[in-house]
């Protein structure tokens, strides 16, 4: 916990009214935010409620049409970001501002390199530096490595050490765990309580509740560009915050809705590509919403990508509606009535820099083509169904994937699939990176589609959604299926964490 500040000592940064404009959008309308030396102070909110514009106002990317940023006391303002990081302020941003070709030292000193007396690069210094800083956050790595050669979780950890090396005293994290594993997240955090120890100001933001119960002294929630208001540690509670971001209260923040559970529609038998996946075999029902979980690696986005076709397994079956199909590719998958909608919905699910339109037209050519052409008439009424009975949030079908919210893109690969009439969905991390209102959104499209008699197959790693979306759940463990649920309405996180690990502990 932060200790509490002095009455004659200044927050370590203030930011007073900010407000901040764009043609035709208030983005920020008045926020404060207050952090002090050695505190965690959460930002949450949903996805466009302006927690990424303020943090660019604190950068200097976006100057504020009015309103003041206080460090220690003293008005400041921040015209571009070097003039932010020569005030101690270092943001983290969730697409990591590292270049791989280069090695961990030559990141950690690009722009500043140390130089012998003759303009010479005195290599050795800057990796004696970048050991200390290393060193200083417990962190094995060598300063020599190429950055592409590391993780994402050892990635994360260099590039606090970058922030750390420029003698950074307010640090903001933007979703640092996104892609980690648990053990790795718990490695984040132990670093965070070294750097509350420090004296290092940390502006933590996240949509996992959970993350925020760990490591937050504070919270802040923004709702559509306005400060909302703020809880104390003691004072949080989840639902709260979520109404807070919300701007309402949620039933239920998983709304799992029964539906009638019909034949068996999917059947994998003995799947086999080691040493990814060894002799999977489940069924999938009509109705049915099979959760598959594990921990990092275990082989559960391989075993969708073998029934998807996306890669080619060595061995087993595929079944569906009790026939056997012989999938070859992502083609073959379709054909056959299965859809994928990836983990990284931005690499594989879509085409950044192409319109609405054209990414949920892309699977779909053939009934849209009129000879030669595509309708671009007809694709626009098609998309126009989806874009009101998923709620879709776009301007217009012709703005860019790219400009879209998580849970919006997301919405249009789930679009662009159900167009084919889709029977077998499988959904990877369906609510990565998403705020929680828009999660509760794609768990009742979810609801939706079961009732319409689509089976299901998630995969999640956030346990809480796993066990309060699921009507089974299948724990995988280094390739292989560890366990089964079979009624998660009485099952606990710690439950599916003992099928997950017994084997490396037996």
């Amino acid at each position: 916990m932060s200790q509490p500040s002095s009455p004659s000592v200044p927050p370590l940064l203030e930011m007073r009214g900010i407000v901040k404009t764009f043609p035709g959008v208030r983005a920020l309308d008045g926020v404060d935010l207050k952090l002090h030396a050695g505190e965690v102070l959460a930002l949450m909110g949903e996805n466009g409620a302006g927690k990424s514009t303020l943090m660019k106002v604190l950068s200097g990317v976006h100057q504020p049409d009015s309103g003041e940023i206080l460090v220690d006391g003293t008005a400041r303002h921040f015209s571009r970001p070097a003039e932010s990081q020569a005030a101690g302020i270092s943001i983290i941003y969730q697409e990591l501002d590292l270049i791989p070709q280069l090695t961990v030292a030559e990141n950690l000193f690009l722009g500043r390199e140390r130089t012998h007396r003759f303009g010479i690069l005195d290599s050795r210094d800057e990796a004696r530096e970048t050991r200390e800083q290393l060193d200083k956050l417990g962190v094995e790595l060598n300063p020599a490595a190429k950055v592409e050669s590391l993780t994402v979780a050892e990635q994360q950890f260099v590039e606090i050490a970058k922030a750390l090396a420029v003698d950074a005293r307010i640090v903001v994290m933007d979703e640092p765990t996104a892609a980690l594993s648990q053990r790795e997240v718990e490695r984040l955090f132990e670093i965070i309580d070294g750097l509350k120890a420090r004296g290092i100001g940390v502006i933590y933001i996240s949509h996992r509740m959970e993350e925020v119960d760990r490591v937050a002294d504070r919270v802040t929630v923004l709702r559509d560009g306005a400060y909302i208001g703020e809880l104390e540690a003691e004072e949080l509670d989840r639902e709260a915050i979520i109404q807070m971001m919300v701007g309402r209260s949620l039933d239920a923040e998983f709304p799992k809705q029964p539906a009638a559970i019909g034949d068996v529609l999917l059947e994998v038998k003995n799947l086999q590509r080691a040493p990814k996946v060894v002799n999977v075999s489940f069924e999938l029902r009509r109705g049915e919403v099979l959760g598959l979980t594990g921990l990092i690696g275990a082989g559960r986005t391989e075993a969708a990508r073998l029934i998807f076709g996306a890669d080619r397994s060595t061995g087993g079956e595929i079944r569906v509606a009790g026939k056997k199909v012989d999938i070859r590719s992502p083609q073959d998958a379709v054909r056959h009535g299965i859809c994928l909608l990836p983990e990284d919905r931005k690499g594989q699910g879509l085409v950044l820099g192409r319109s609405v339109r054209e990414n949920f037209g892309l699977p779909n050519l053939n009934q849209l083509r009129r000879g030669p052409f595509i309708d671009e008439a007809l694709e626009r009424k098609k998309f126009a169904q989806f874009h009101e009975s998923l709620s879709i949030r776009v301007p217009s079908s012709e703005t860019a994937a790219s400009s879209l919210s998580g849970g919006n893109q997301q919405k249009i690969v789930l679009a662009k699939w159900l167009e084919r009439e889709t029977e077998i969905v499988i959904f990877d991390e369906p609510t990565r990176g998403i705020d929680v209102g828009t999660k509760v959104e794609i768990y009742q499209l979810m609801n939706r589609l079961a009732a319409a008699g689509k089976a299901i197959l998630m995969i999640s790693s956030e346990l809480p959604e796993v066990l309060g979306m699921s009507d089974r759940i299948l724990v995988m463990h280094e390739g292989e299926i560890a366990g089964e649920i079979t009624d998660p309405s009485s099952a606990t996180q710690e439950d599916i964490l003992t099928l997950a690990m017994q084997r490396a502990a037996s």
